[in-house]
């Protein structure tokens, strides 16, 4: 199996295409580098933030007339006019911070299109110890720094960092343990205006457990959206793939059973780089067959597209294998917005984490989710607005890339 590298530091100027105009971007207040730096906070994460010392309001409830949760599909988009949190706490804009300061600005004012955009932050099992009081002291946060805000929230909570015979994802024990972290959850977030992002990777990953276990992977999820659903100022969105993953029909029936009724929507491609265009068309095909529900696309690291080759069972037959881990030379990809290319699609948003490490594999420093700058870098250099592969392009760059100038050796 070909393994990569990543090159994106050391590749050719000429595979680099002048970056097109981004799309518009969902109203946050950092749009532009500041003439100044601002004071930041010490370390990534310190929730107990001294200057956060007011209770904690809840969030606007948007444009009036606008239902938050927007479970019917035919109610309006509940993410227009929201004004998504920027977190100055994040590490992409603490690297920003120190690049600017140290005078490092060519590589500080590429940053800037990464960290100026509202992500999501995660929360799950590595959220330990005291995650009900680390959620609060996010939400409270969020209203602190940037009053109005909606902050945007991953649950990570299900066990799936392990592939193969004779997984069990932890057991029955496990189960119950994550049923009381999503009531748990629940009670952190309360009357909060929040958009919540629910479990990626845990229906496309779900053949990895034993097969017996396959059934109370989703009976726990269909536990969490059903807690989650009865949040009063949450739009709930649920893990659905993405377009080079699994089939349509067979991510319906899953969403189906979990209980997307009681929620507003799906989301796709949040762990995939696949095109934004490809990943509509598998929404719109999902869609159909769930009644009609909306969904959002996350473009935080597809304006370069996938990277995939082929494998050869014989002479006439291949697989097509995605890089997913740490592939070369990607790029953002269009910015935060509601403004998307089909009425069904809520937004395009950035769920994933650009910069952040998935592994070892093909060069990742340990633990995931670490902080990554030459990769975060990267992103940012390489981004663009593009929602298709332009003609003349290959892995979505102008120069006819091969996969050893990705960083493929092997």
């Amino acid at each position: 199996m070909l393994l990569f590298a990543l090159a994106s530091l050391l590749a050719p100027a000429a595979a680099t295409a002048q970056l097109p105009a981004r799309g518009p971007l969902v109203p946050s207040g950092f749009s532009s580098p500041p003439d100044s730096v601002p004071p930041g906070p010490r370390g990534d994460y310190p929730e107990d933030w001294a200057i956060c010392i007011r209770a904690r309001p809840s969030s606007p409830a948007g444009p009036t007339g606008i239902d938050p949760r927007g479970v019917t599909p035919g109610s309006p988009n509940p993410l227009l006019g929201l004004r998504f949190f920027v977190d100055r706490m994040e590490p992409a804009y603490v690297q920003w911070r120190r690049w600017k300061r140290s005078g490092q600005n060519g590589r500080a004012d590429t940053l800037w299109w990464l960290a100026r955009e509202p992500r999501f932050r995660w929360f799950g099992r590595f959220t330990s110890p005291r995650m009900v009081k680390k959620v609060r002291g996010f939400l409270n946060r969020v209203q602190c720094d940037q009053p109005g805000a909606t902050p945007q929230m991953v649950v990570m909570r299900h066990q799936g960092p392990s592939c193969g015979e004779g997984y069990t994802g932890g057991g029955a024990a496990e189960d119950a343990r994550t049923r009381a972290w999503y009531d748990d959850f629940a009670r952190a977030v309360g009357d909060a205006r929040v958009v919540i992002a629910f479990e990626p990777d845990s229906l496309g990953t779900i053949d990895c457990l034993v097969p017996s276990r396959r059934g109370a992977r989703l009976r726990t999820l269909r536990y969490g959206v059903d807690v989650l659903s009865r949040l009063p100022n949450a739009t709930v969105y649920l893990e659905a793939g993405a377009s080079d993953w699994e089939p349509a029909r067979r991510t319906a029936g899953q969403l189906r059973f979990i209980g997307i009724h009681k929620v507003r929507g799906f989301m796709l491609n949040v762990t995939h780089h696949d095109w934004t265009r490809a990943n509509i068309a598998h929404g719109l095909d999902i869609s159909r067959r769930v009644g009609g529900k909306p969904f959002v696309i996350n473009t935080s690291y597809n304006g370069r597209g996938p990277v995939h080759y082929r494998r050869y069972l014989d002479r006439h037959r291949y697989r097509r294998i995605n890089v997913w881990c740490h592939p070369g030379l990607r790029g953002l990809g269009p910015a935060p917005s509601t403004a998307t290319s089909h009425p069904r699609v809520d937004g395009y948003l950035y769920v994933n984490r650009p910069g952040y490490s998935a592994g070892r594999c093909n060069g990742g420093p340990l633990p995931i989710g670490t902080w990554w700058a030459r990769r975060g870098l990267m992103y940012a250099r390489y981004a663009t607005g593009w929602e298709r592969p332009p003609a003349g392009t290959r892995y979505g760059h102008r120069k006819r890339l091969t996969l050893r100038d990705l960083g493929a050796f092997g």
